[in-house]
Formats: structure tokens, sequence, C-alpha cells
């Protein structure tokens, strides 16, 4: 969970419930004024209070305050009014005329050497750059404030920043450097008694703490920060805090105490209309009940509320449709996709199929939208360097165009004579050939269809062929098989090179033949490993039951290779399989030998079954045993400790 109060403290105001009094007080006080620089202040404290309430009104008031600037001759209040025209086109997110104010305001710094200016418009740029999602030029002129605030000792000015660059960091990602910036920011914050700084603060750190899943911590600071903003009356960050300690609560299975942080939360929320907020809580809460009727029915002595699981269910459908309708009404995707995906889960147990699949579909097609919005925001990033830079070479460059514009027309005349001349000739030549080539090129096409098909699904193939390229999609249900040979470097080193080859080629080409005879697609082969998947590139409801077969009919083969490999007095390979369902990201990877790949926790956790297996078995997860156990006949092998993935519960399939 992001915070705004960085960008807030950069431009040193906070909107207050109050605005509409001030605005009329400063409305009367700019009639009655009849000095020229208090008009300007007054103008660009108008400008100032409606950059959150009516950008638009913000900048006409900043264009007052520089027209009268002007007329005085006083390069401060010019600077000011384009500043604040900048941080107004911040609220409109336009760009363009953002740098173009605020360079205009940093010349007029510079020209009459405010430090304290010069700082301000360059944090105010770092924010420009990163709500561009361009993390590089954020960062840059975020230090180059942080530097001259460090130089003119001004706590709040290095605070400010510190805690901005934290943020870039978390939004990349880069969560334990985003911790050291935001832990300095807090102590400079406590070190100047900035209350508003240090519940800040402590919001990023719990934030911080949460995504590292040191719940503890995170508790810790989201009760700090929540304490003062109880003092300083901030509902919305009050709520914000309570949405995170009932998130924290609820990971621990304490969902009665989660119900009361988020219901909390949610009446704040309320309170001041807050819209995306309220959404995120009723969020929150619908999955809550979602998780109470799963865990609930299989570990009854829980303490959850003392009702039944079907009106769990239905608790969990009322509050996810809340959030899908005022998601739908504002515009929120991040808040919709996660609402239409438990929806989809929460009907489904409610044997409400044909809504389950409506939600299910309507989950995946947000889930694209969002992966195409942040491959978007990278492209952008990259842009925007490559148009900052051409504006810059723009000047030196037009003689240089002229000059190729009249190269390439005296060129064009001369290909021109020279198509003439040689046209004919070639047409004849052209018309002999044509014929043969047209063979050749229908013979050559077919062959490369068949390679493609023989590397990617011919879904993936034909959206190659048509575009040029193929989007990666995230898939909500698919199965993964993983097999790997036991003892192989053993065995490896008592075969010759050639006999290895050839028994590895033997085993996988079988288990080709048995993935498509299930119709589960071959992903790749690492070594003595082999991968594949059931319900994808096109989702299908059978892909555990598939994949399953296909992973059974695999111990079958291996186990008829070996009595034949046994009586022919040979060595032979022995295998573990290992099977687990979950959500994957599949696409194509490369430019040159791409190969169709799938990613995510669902891929790690499906070896891990593999490789916490024992030789002969299948070994598949819970989830996975959930949609087959109906099929086939499978023992429970109880809690088993997985690498990387603590203790699971796991079945073969027998």
């Amino acid at each position: 969970m992001k915070y705004i109060f960085s960008l807030l403290f950069s431009i040193t105001t906070f909107v207050s419930f109050a605005q509409n009094a001030a605005i009329d007080s400063l409305i009367q006080e700019l009639k009655k004024s009849k000095n020229a620089e208090n008009k300007v202040d007054i103008l660009l404290a108008l400008s100032q209070t409606y950059y959150a309430m009516d950008p638009d009104k913000g900048i006409n008031y900043s264009s007052e305050a520089l027209e009268l600037a002007k007329r005085i001759e006083n390069k401060s209040k010019m600077a000011a009014a384009y500043r604040w025209a900048g941080i107004n086109y911040i609220t409109k997110n336009e760009f363009d005329k953002q740098l173009e104010n605020f360079n205009h305001a940093l010349d007029l710094y510079s020209q009459i050497n405010d430090q304290d200016g010069i700082a301000s418009v360059l944090g105010n740029i770092g924010i420009s750059f990163d709500d561009q999602s361009n993390y590089p030029m954020a960062l840059e002129y975020y230090f180059k404030a942080l530097k001259i605030y460090e130089q003119l000792n001004d706590l709040d000015g290095i605070m400010t920043n510190l805690s901005n660059i934290g943020l870039v960091y978390e939004s990349q990602g880069e969560l334990q450097e985003a911790l050291i910036f935001y832990e300095k920011a807090l102590k400079l914050s406590e070190k100047t008694g900035n209350k508003e700084g240090i519940s800040g603060n402590l919001n990023s750190i719990g934030s911080i703490m949460l995504r590292l899943k040191r719940y503890e911590e995170a508790f810790e600071k989201n009760e700090k920060a929540l304490e003062l903003n109880k003092l300083s009356g901030n509902k919305e960050w009050q709520a914000k805090n309570l949405l995170s300690m009932g998130t924290i609560v609820s990971e621990k299975q304490n969902f009665n105490q989660a119900l009361g942080y988020f219901k909390q939360a949610l009446r704040l929320a309320e309170e001041i209309d807050s819209k995306i907020s309220i959404a995120e809580i009723k969020c929150n809460i619908g999955y809550t009940f979602y998780r109470m009727a799963i865990i609930g029915v299989r570990n009854p002595t829980l303490q959850i509320l003392n009702t039944g699981r079907k009106e769990y269910l239905q608790k969990s459908r009322e509050y996810l449709q809340s959030a899908i309708t005022i998601s739908e009404r504002i515009s929120n995707h991040e808040i919709l996709q996660p609402s239409y995906f438990y929806m989809s889960k929460t009907e489904e147990l409610l044997e409400n199929l044909p809504n389950a699949l409506y939600c299910s579909r309507k989950a995946s097609s947000l889930n694209d939208s969002l992966f195409n919005m942040e491959r978007d925001k990278k492209i952008t990033q990259a842009k925007m360097q490559y148009d900052f830079d051409k504006k810059v070479a723009a000047a030196n460059a037009l003689q240089e165009k002229k000059d190729a514009v009249a190269l390439k027309e005296l060129g064009r005349q001369k290909l021109l004579r020279n198509t003439f001349i040689g046209g004919f000739s070639l047409t004849l030549l052209f018309a002999g050939v044509f014929f043969t080539q047209r063979n050749k090129i229908k013979v050559s096409k077919r062959r490369s269809d068949e390679l493609l098909l023989n590397i990617l699904p011919a879904e993936v193939a034909e959206e190659l062929k048509a575009k040029g390229s193929a989007e990666a999609k995230l898939i909500d249900d698919v199965t993964v098989l993983f097999t790997d040979f036991k003892g192989f470097t053993q065995l490896s080193e008592k075969l010759s090179p050639k006999e290895l080859v050839g028994e590895i080629n033997t085993c996988f080409s079988g288990f080709d033949n048995i993935m498509q005879k299930y119709g589960v697609e071959k992903i790749k082969t690492i070594g003595d490993a082999y991968m594949a998947a059931g319900g994808l590139p096109t989702p299908n409801k059978t892909h555990a039951e598939d994949v399953v077969k296909a992973a059974l009919e695999i111990q079958a083969f291996m186990r008829r290779h070996k009595e034949e490999r046994e009586a022919a007095g040979q060595l032979y390979f022995e295998i573990r399989i290992g099977v687990h369902t979950g959500p994957v990201v599949a696409g194509i990877v490369g430019i040159k030998k791409f190969a169709y790949d799938i990613w995510g926790d669902t891929v790690n956790t499906a070896s891990r079954m593999e490789s916490s297996g024992s030789v002969g078995k299948v070994n598949i997860s819970e989830t996975t045993y959930n949609l087959v156990k109906d099929i086939f006949s499978c023992e429970y092998r109880g809690e088993v400790e997985a690498k990387g993935k603590g203790v699971m519960k796991m079945y073969f399939v027998s």
C-alpha cells in the first residue's frame, strides 16, 4: 500500500476540510487589497488551495499571479506562479505542461540564486517523472533536491525527498532499499516533531513490512501511525492503517479481529466518502468471508463467527458485489480485478456456475488489461527519455534534416532514371522466375508453419504470425507437471554420451506422445527434467484430470521401460512426478530461438511436489487433490516439508 504524503509535503500544503471557508476569506482579501505584491501572494494562495479540488481554477489563479508579477518585475513571485501552475498540472496529469512550467520556475529561481526555490522545483519535477513511472529520472531530480536541502540544512526538505526516494524504490519492488530511506526520513521527522511526517513515514514503513511479511513490525508501525492520525483527525489515513491491521491479523486467521478492523476502516471511509477506500475495504471484507468459508470447513476448531458456510459465502458475495459496483463506477481496475476473481470463487462454491464463469472471465480480462497497463508504463518510460532528448537536439538537427531531404530528392531522381532504363529488362526477368519462386515459397511457408507449431501452441503461433508478437496472459487455473530422473548424475557417468542422449530421447519422446494424447501442453525440458501444463493456452475445466491421467501414464510407461531394460541387462532411469494447480503467467520469451514458457509461484510449487515425492509415485498438492479426489484414488501423505515453501499437505495418486 502506497501513501501520497510525500507528494503533499513536496508541494508544501495539505488539503483541509476548511477549504471553502479559506477560499472565501482569500477572495474577500483579494477584493480589498490595493498592494500588487500582496495581490500576487493571495492569487498564489488560491492556486495552492485549488490544486487538489479544481486544478483548472488553480491554473487560472496562477496565470493571474504570473501576469501581475511580470508587471511589477518580481522574479521570485513569477517563479512561484510558474511552480504552482506546474503543481496544478500534476493533478491534471498533463506531463508536458508540468515540465514547461517547472523549467520556467527553475530558470527564474536560478537567476536570483534562490536555492530553496530551486530545490522545491527539482522535487516537483521528480514527482512529475515519478507519476509517469520514469523512475531513473525521478530519482535524479529527487537526489538533486536532496543535495541542496542538505546544504541548506533544511530538515523538512531533506525528510520529504528521502521519503520520495523511498517511494520510488518501493514502486520498483526494491523493498529493502525503500526501507532504508523511509527509516532515515522517519528519524528526521521525529527530530523536527513533524507529526504528518512521522505518521506518513510510519505508514510507508508499515506497508513495506507487510509486503515483506514481517507482520509484527507491520502491525506495530500501523498502530503507532493510527494514534497520530487520530490526533490530527485524518480519517483517510486512519482507514488505511485499520485496513493494513486487518490484513495482518487476517493472515494469522484471526478473522473476527480482522473484520473488526475492516469495519472500523469502512465506517471512516464512508464518513469522508472516499470511494476508492470504500471499494478496497469491501473487497477485503468479502475475501475474508470467503476464506472463513473455506478454512472454517477444513478446520472447525478455528475461532470464527458462529454461522454456517453458506452464510459466509453469501456475505462474501454481498461485499464483493458492492466493491465491484463502486470500482466500476470509478473505473478502478486494480480493485475490480480481485473483486471479480474472488466473486467467481464464491459463486462457484455457491454452485452458481454461470455467474462464476462470467466473473472469472471478467477477472481474466481485467488482469490482461492491468498487465498491458504495466507494459505500457515501461514503454512510456523509455519513450519519454527519447522524446526529451529529441526536443533538446531538434534545433541543432534542423539544418541536417534539410540537407538530408535535398540529398534524398537527388537520390530519388537518379533512382527514377535508373529504374526507367532497367525496368523493361527486369520485367522480362521476373516473368521468367515468378512461377518457379512461387512454388518454392509455398513449400517453404508450409515447412515454416510446421516448425512453428512444433515449438509453440497453435493459438500462440497464429497470434505470432498475425501480429508479429504474442502477449503474455495470466491464466487463473492451470495444472503443472514436473518429472525428474532419480540419480541421473550417477547414472550418466556409467553411460556413454550417445547412450545417455538416446535413453533421454526415448523417455521424453514417450512423454511427448502422452501429452498429445491428453491435450497437455509440453513447456520445456531442463536437463533431465520435463515440464508440461494443462489448461493453456486455452483455459479448460478438465486440466487437473488431464494432467493426472498423463502423469499416471508416464508412471506406467517408465515401469514398462524399466522392465524391458532390466531384462536386457541394461541400466535404467527411475522417475519422480509432481503436480500442482494454480495461476500462471504464460507467454513467449526472447526474440531469437523464442519459446513458450510459464512463470509464477504455481510453477515453483509444482517443482517442489516433484522433489518432495518418491520414486515411481505421482505426488500432488492439496489444491490438485481437491479437483481430482472424486476421480482418482489418493493416499494422504500428511504435511510434508517442501523446500522454500514450508509444510504442505501432499497426496500420492494410485
